[in-house]
């Protein structure tokens, strides 16, 4: 009897998913991208014929990041669950761009009260904010730490500084609110941001300042003591 040959053995294609976790986003297409988010195929169809007949029947990734979530979900295949998904991705990314390309300068404690005022209107429970600041005070990013209650807010130093550190921050202004209307700093504002100073000053990245938003008005805390809040 002759000696058969073995069939070739071939690899199965690499999945996006697989690639992307490998080589990262950018050795994707649009399509594959968009197939990822769109998640499971449709009667048999992969995720990324579905998601190259999406962009087909919207004329492109331009077209289709404008579509509304009720125009993509009624595109067959992709469901109420896939469109939301969609709109969401690019509703970051168009924030993202953003806030890259209008970078807002914080120069005073009057520019984060008016950047930030809007986020704390009709506020019932305190929030704390860190916002992250370049070597040029440009806003790099605003990450919420804790909510409290109406009288009070628990910090920790390692959940401030984790996001800052994460964003590569060259300094930071911390900002919560006061819902019942007066920013005073309280003793325990205060003493808070002295620890969160020196946490700073070891790590590398100074605390600027503290904002307290109260009704209509603010205080910043280092003008508020001066040079008294450096004090260990």
């Amino acid at each position: 009897m002759y000696p058969t040959t073995p069939p070739p053995i071939h690899d199965a294609p690499e999945l996006p998913r697989e690639r992307l976790l490998r080589t990262g986003t950018v050795t994707l297409g649009d399509k594959e991208l968009l197939a990822l988010l769109i998640g499971t195929g449709v009667r048999d169809r992969p995720a990324v014929e579905v998601a190259a007949d999406l962009m087909r029947r919207a004329g492109g990734i331009s077209l289709l990041a404008r579509a509304s979530p009720r125009e993509l979900s009624l595109i067959n295949g992709i469901g109420s669950a896939g469109a939301a998904r969609i709109a969401a991705a690019f509703e970051l990314g168009r924030r993202v761009a953003d806030l890259a390309h209008h970078r807002h300068t914080l120069g005073s404690p009057e520019d984060i009260y008016r950047l930030l005022q809007p986020r704390f209107a009709g506020l019932t429970q305190e929030l704390f904010l860190a916002i992250g600041v370049d070597l040029r005070n440009g806003l790099l990013d605003i990450t919420e730490i804790a909510r409290g209650s109406l009288a009070s807010v628990e910090v920790h130093p390692r959940e401030v500084f984790r996001p800052l550190i994460r964003m590569a921050a060259a300094g930071a202004v911390i900002v919560h609110n006061h819902p019942t209307g007066d920013p005073a700093p309280s003793r325990e504002d205060i003493e808070l941001t002295r620890r969160l100073r020196q946490v700073g000053r070891v790590i590398g990245i100074p605390i600027v300042d503290h904002i307290i938003i109260g009704d209509r008005q603010y205080c910043s805390i280092c003008e508020w003591l001066g040079a008294s809040l450096d004090r260990d």
